[in-house]
């Protein structure tokens, strides 16, 4: 059987805390979802919440037109007569997600209604909606609540609308408190008893059981489920579509449509647009999941890949790699090695592996990138020079006006010197070094993030580590400053990043220290 996937990104993932797209960024992920990871439906917007929103939802909708989409488009609408469909159909959207109260407490309490008068608003809006040839699916808000101390209304409202021309019964636990046994049973009662109905699980992440339940909801037979990316949702968030995928993927006998090697880029665009990060160790996304750091997994790893699971990242886009730190052995140096294509003699690799878990017991944030210097440092000569030196630099900042930098540096032992102002201080350096390399016809690298960390505390001298992610054609990589001024360690991160392309296209370094070594 194939589970449908209905995304709530937009709509429920908006509720995060601090977060609020933009027409333009709703557009953008919406053709991402549809088109890149290929997710069956797509919850965009709801009804009568501001202009921003009515102006994502038209955008999406003529998108949608255009594509031939627009069924998978749908808006979450409210029991208020005819307000929210003139609001949906307004925009060009066709579905509506008409949310009713699905525990009797919340109908009594914020309706103040008895359920004979809410089944009646419900009937009147979905008749109208049907007038219109507009697709309804029903939300039992607070469904996991009516469950526990309402079943009968459930069941009562459930009698009362099988035979209304509605497509999916839509099962929230909107305060996220199921756990799996309780959300199996819940769902395998109404499967059983309405055996015709098409019913969609909507997990909320409360107890960190979203996914958890979600796969409960599917062995007990729910036909769909909802997702948002990177978990995003109101207050702990939602299910998170990556997880949800290799879920279905890898422990049930269901398929879904959505091509998972699409889901790294499309979690990374959202985590831009968001301005929340994805956890490291978020299962799938996770900047650390595919990441060994003890060094019996790259032993094992090496002899027979014996700390592999299923999960291979290859299948979301995304490399193994192998953590260098105080928990680093000779096995994980190698691996990294291979990264270069090098490998070094016994005797090297032992010093070189003594450094790396001396830095690791510093504290210090060891990368791949760093293995070069770290090789230059520990085995190298006065003939294993940096290419590349940032000899001077003036950075001004000045109340009114913008930031200027006059930058000089030296590759291969000739200067260069451009000035250049920008948004910031850092953005006029790296204007005024992107200059320099322009002048020399030289391609180079794009900013893809930046991190700034500073230990809590409180203190303005404490030392401030800055990783800066690029990508060079087809490299991607990360290099790392510390330094008690922000600006000046992304200098420093910066300067080994020339120093890395300058490498990459000349004669890499890594292999002029292993033939130093083998000289002497």
């Amino acid at each position: 059987m194939r589970i449908e996937i209905m995304d709530t990104t937009l709509r429920d993932g908006e509720q995060t805390q601090g977060v609020s797209f933009s027409p333009v960024e709703k557009l953008h992920m919406a053709t991402l979802l549809l088109r890149e990871l290929k997710v069956d439906r797509l919850e965009v917007a709801s009804a009568r919440v501001s202009r921003g929103e009515y102006e994502a939802a038209s955008k999406i909708a003529e998108w949608a037109r255009k594509n031939n989409m627009l069924d998978k488009i749908e808006v979450l609408g409210f029991v208020d007569g005819e307000a929210s469909l003139d609001w949906i159909e307004n925009a060009g959207i066709r579905v509506i997600n008409l949310l009713c109260k699905g525990s009797r407490r919340h109908l009594e309490k914020q309706l103040r209604k008895t359920a004979e008068e809410h089944l009646y608003d419900i009937k009147y809006v979905i008749s109208k909606a049907v007038e219109r040839e507009m697709t309804v699916n029903l939300y039992f808000e607070d469904w996991s609540n009516g469950m526990i101390n309402s079943e009968s209304y459930v069941y009562f409202m459930l009698d009362n609308l099988k035979d209304e021309p509605v497509t999916r019964f839509m099962l929230p636990d909107t305060l996220g408190i199921l756990n799996p046994d309780q959300t199996s049973d819940f769902c395998r009662r109404l499967v059983v008893k309405y055996p015709s109905l098409h019913f969609d699980f909507h997990a909320h992440n409360d107890y960190d059981l979203a996914a958890a339940n979600v796969f409960a909801a599917l062995k007990a037979g729910v036909k769909g489920v909802h997702t948002t990316v990177n978990g995003l949702g109101e207050r702990a968030g939602n299910a998170a579509l990556s997880s949800v995928i290799a879920i279905i993927k890898d422990h049930t006998e269901y398929e879904a449509g959505v091509d998972e090697s699409a889901i790294t880029g499309v979690s990374n665009v959202v985590e831009s647009y968001s301005g929340i990060r994805i956890p490291v160790n978020k299962p799938v996304i996770g900047e650390n999941v595919f990441t060994q750091t003890s060094g019996i997994h790259a032993d094992g790893d090496n002899k027979d890949n014996l700390y592999f699971n299923s999960l291979l990242p290859e299948r979301f886009g995304r490399k193994r790699k192998y953590a260098l730190g105080k928990m680093s052995g000779k096995a994980t140096i190698k691996k990294n090695l291979e990264e270069f294509g090098l490998e070094l003699d016994p005797e090297s690799l032992t010093k070189v592996t003594m450094r790396v878990i001396e830095l690791g017991d510093k504290k210090e944030n060891v990368t791949t990138e760093d293995l070069p210097f770290i090789i230059a440092d520990v085995l190298g000569t006065e003939r294993i020079n940096y290419r590349v030196f940032i000899r001077n630099y003036s950075l001004s900042l000045s109340y009114g006006l913008r930031p200027f930098a006059s930058v000089k540096i030296e590759i291969d032992g000739a200067l260069y010197e451009e000035t250049s102002s920008g948004d910031g201080q850092y953005d006029a350096f790296m204007k005024a070094i992107r200059k320099i390399y322009d002048n020399k016809g030289r391609e180079f690298p794009v900013l893809t993030d930046y991190i700034v960390t500073i230990p809590p505390g409180g203190k303005t001298d404490a030392l401030v580590e800055t990783v800066i992610s690029w990508s060079y054609g087809n490299m991607k990589f990360r290099t790392k400053g510390l330094d008690a001024d922000q600006t000046e360690s992304a200098i420093k991160a910066t300067e080994k990043m020339l120093n890395i392309i300058e490498n990459k296209d000349g004669r890499s370094k890594v292999n002029t220290i292993i033939e130093a070594t083998n000289e002497l």
